[in-house]
């Protein structure tokens, strides 16, 4: 999910209220075919090549998600709000997904392991970074891997976080890190950006 603003990020109370409007946005509702064709050619390159377990923190109300089941994933999504796990789950009904309320800095996953957790717009948002992805990775299984879809935006006070920052964190804990560019990009987008956007996938 992703709310930015140069004031900084949504609290969690607010996300029951934004659920309503989440998907005006063209990369969060992928209504137009461009914008959605061009993420699912996106998650097409970054996650597995074969069906597997994904799990989908901070999942808002789903259209990644619903991107990774049509390619054959079994999705698990986690998001804190209902009101985003409620649209969610309405976009996936019939398809291969379970739906938990908790926080993505800590899911409410027990033992389960997974074949990729995918982040989007999020780990900017927790107050210990470092410590959200050294849980994520012990949720992956062996050769498993990390997408996370991240920035900085603003320009007066940005907010975010950097692809060094984020590839830094990720050095001890993984085998690979690649870092791909998205700013130029635009129809993930929906329009032209100039901020920083970027992915990082991560192979344990």
């Amino acid at each position: 999910m992703s709310t930015h603003s140069e004031s900084g990020p949504a609290t969690g109370d607010d996300w029951d209220a934004l659920a309503a409007t989440f998907d005006d946005e063209p990369d969060h509702g992928l209504g137009d075919p461009r914008v959605r064709a061009a993420w699912a050619e996106r998650m097409r390159r970054w996650l597995p090549g074969d069906p597997g377990e994904l799990l989908d923190l901070g999942c808002g109300t789903g259209s990644l998600s619903l991107l990774a089941a049509e390619a054959g994933h079994r999705v698990t999504c986690v998001d804190l709000s209902p009101a985003m796990l409620d649209r969610a789950r309405a976009k996936l009904a019939g398809r291969n997904a379970e739906f938990l309320a908790g926080d993505a800095a800590a899911p409410p996953v027990g033992e389960r392991r997974f074949d990729a957790v995918l982040v989007r717009h999020v780990l900017w948002t927790l107050p210990d970074p470092a410590g959200a992805l050294r849980r994520w990775h012990g949720l992956l299984r062996p050769g498993g891997r990390m997408v996370l879809v991240e920035g900085v935006w603003g320009t007066v006070s940005p907010v975010g976080i950097s692809a060094d920052r984020i590839t830094g964190l990720l050095a001890p804990l993984v085998e690979e890190v690649a870092v791909e560019r998205l700013s130029g990009d635009s129809p993930l987008w929906g329009r032209e950006v100039t901020d920083e956007r970027y992915a990082v996938v991560a192979v344990s």
